[in-house]
């Protein structure tokens, strides 16, 4: 196993040369994967429909096609998914991810070719090995397994009898991965994907228990249950006595900070390591590549062309998009990605924040509107207020206004929630009531919220707090924001509004 071991590192570290290249010359790199980006969108649907034959160069690009969110790109898509080749990728498109919904529909389904597995999303799991390996050369990750905690797999919703298949970006990732890769990870394949979330962690607690694992892989909600399910069943205090060799945590998906504390505890031990990594259903984004620092490194080789929206322009009729060379340090922008799935000049929601170039490094600093997503949920503003909506409909009640926030896990095995404040003007007879309907409504409409409400494996239901009349206005006054346009925030990723209000209400 040591040979192993030595050998499997080697192989990684191979890949660092590649990444110091696009690290030296990112504006010559982002401009090659462009060009092959053209020229194999060419003979698509929408390439002739937007004159790819007659760009020459990226002003050409941002003046022929235009920006797009999900909604622009659902009908190419769509058809896609129907069975439709050459549609919006100059190869045969087989594999969709599935990611929270939007006005139109549950759910979004983002194409993933064989060239976005090959050279974007299993490039980012190598490099994510490779830099952790260079910052750590002393590891002994490969004397042991990887545990990955997966989604699940479904039919094509449009085209049931179809090929095509479709899931999380995990369980996509983990289907195709090759035979090796398979025999380094744990728990089976059979158990990561299984689609009744109940049962998929209690049979991996009791799949992964009794292995050595040195590595972790995934979102720091499901880890967390997963952990405390072993936890129980070993009757152990914390990680370290079941899996005594484990190094890292490789996480993403959501924001790390809020656990930090709670996987300290439950991993008490100064050497491991935790690894952000930025990959999402569109592509893989980001690594941090520094021992001492959060920052993220953008990848550059991935085939994504990466533009960005100043948050100031994100709201106009035409908003102009800047390449990379123009980005300013400092500045909020939202991320516009064109890639290798046949995605052009998307709008993904994220923002972005750089803190160098040459490299380009930066951190995630939120979605382009307000959201909660503490836990993997993805709850947009759209999504709660018509949630809210569809809640006062059936008990006959109003709302003057409302804001929500989470309630995040503790190192007491509590599981988190939603919390909200609802100011009403008519209220509900029964509050208990409305919360179950708000709830209710939640889960129909965003399937992420879903998942993690089931049978409140990671979500229990919500906190429903009834404002006196009045409080959220004084709150604003308290604030210096009464009048114009200042609004209560709907949701937000922190409790910061929450806590303040909620403390004027005692």
């Amino acid at each position: 196993m040591e040979v192993l071991n030595t050998f499997v590192a080697w192989l990684f570290k191979s890949r660092l040369g590649q990444i110091e290249n696009f690290k030296q010359n990112p504006i010559i790199i982002q401009d090659s994967i462009f060009r092959q980006l053209i020229e194999a969108g060419k003979k698509t649907e929408f390439g002739k429909e937007f004159h790819f034959s007659k760009i020459r160069s990226y002003q050409d690009f941002a003046r022929q096609v235009p920006i797009s969110d999900y909604e622009g790109l659902k009908p190419y898509i769509d058809k896609t998914m129907k069975g439709t080749q050459n549609v919006i990728w100059n190869t045969d498109i087989e594999w969709f991810s599935k990611s929270s919904g939007t006005t139109s529909s549950r759910s979004k389904y983002i194409p993933v070719t064989t060239e976005s597995l090959e050279e974007c999303h299993f490039k980012g799991g190598k490099d994510m090995i490779s830099l952790f390996l260079s910052n750590n050369p002393d590891s002994k990750v490969f004397l042991g397994k990887s545990l990955t905690i997966g989604g699940t797999l479904e039919t094509n919703p449009m085209n049931p009898e179809g090929t095509a298949r479709a899931g999380d970006i995990s369980a996509v990732i983990m289907q195709n991965l090759p035979i090796w890769a398979q025999f380094i990870r744990t728990p089976s394949l059979e158990t990561a994907l299984m689609g009744e979330w109940e049962a998929k962690i209690e049979k991996m607690a009791n799949e992964t228990m009794n292995e050595n694992v040195t590595s972790i892989a995934g979102v720091p909600t499901w880890t967390i249950v997963l952990i405390q399910k072993i936890l129980e069943l070993k009757k152990a205090k914390n990680i370290l006595e079941v899996w005594p060799n484990l190094e890292v945590f490789f996480h993403g998906a959501v924001a790390f900070g809020p656990y930090r504390n709670l996987f300290k505890e439950l991993i008490p031990s100064e050497k491991m390591q935790y690894m952000e990594t930025y990959n999402a259903s569109e592509g893989f984004f980001g690594l941090q590549d520094q021992k001492d620092s959060d920052e993220l490194l953008l990848l550059l080789d991935y085939g994504i062309f990466y533009e960005f929206i100043p948050m100031e322009e994100l709201d106009s009729k035409d908003p102009q998009a800047i390449s990379l060379e123009d980005v300013k340090v400092g500045k909020n922008y939202a991320l516009v990605i064109s890639t290798n799935a046949g995605l052009w000049r998307y709008k993904i929601g994220d923002t972005i924040k750089f803190t160098s170039t040459y490299p380009f490094r930066f951190h995630i600093s939120g979605r382009t509107r307000h959201f909660i997503n503490a836990f993997g949920e993805e709850v947009i503003v759209e999504n709660a207020e018509k949630a809210i909506e569809l809640a006062c409909e059936a008990t006959g009640s109003t709302i003057a206004n409302f804001t929500a926030a989470p309630v995040y896990f503790d190192s007491s095995g509590s599981k988190g929630a939603h919390e909200w404040v609802v100011e009403f003007r008519t209220p509900p007879k029964d509050l208990n009531q409305f919360r179950d309907l708000l709830d209710e409504s939640l889960r129909k409409i965003n399937s992420d919220y879903d998942a993690k409400r089931y049978k409140d494996l990671a979500l229990n239901p919500p906190i429903i707090h009834q404002a006196p009349e009045g409080l959220f206005q004084s709150w604003l006054g308290k604030k210096g924001k009464l009048g114009g346009q200042h609004k209560v925030p709907r949701l937000s990723n922190n409790r910061e509004y929450l806590d303040e209000i909620l403390g004027m209400m005692k």
